[in-house]
């Protein structure tokens, strides 16, 4: 059973949250800050984390399903 834990342990420490800044958002995907609080008041934006600043962020992994959520097929 102990073993059983160490591995659990790992898991976890192997499971990092990647949080993206605002600016990092609109740099990747190349909009203006106002366009992203835009989209964000109007619930089109990813969903974002409120830090106990009070600073927004963005999971990375949030972002790239998001982004995955808006692709359109070229034609």
């Amino acid at each position: 059973m102990r073993e059983n834990q160490g591995s659990e342990n790992r898991k976890q420490v192997n499971r990092k949250v990647y949080l993206l800044t605002i600016e990092q958002v609109c740099s990747e995907l190349q909009v203006s800050r106002s366009t992203f609080y835009d989209w964000r008041q109007k619930r089109r934006a990813p969903q974002c984390v409120r830090l106990p600043s009070g600073a927004l962020r963005v999971r990375r992994a949030e972002l790239d399903s998001w982004l995955a959520g808006h692709e359109e097929v070229a034609r």
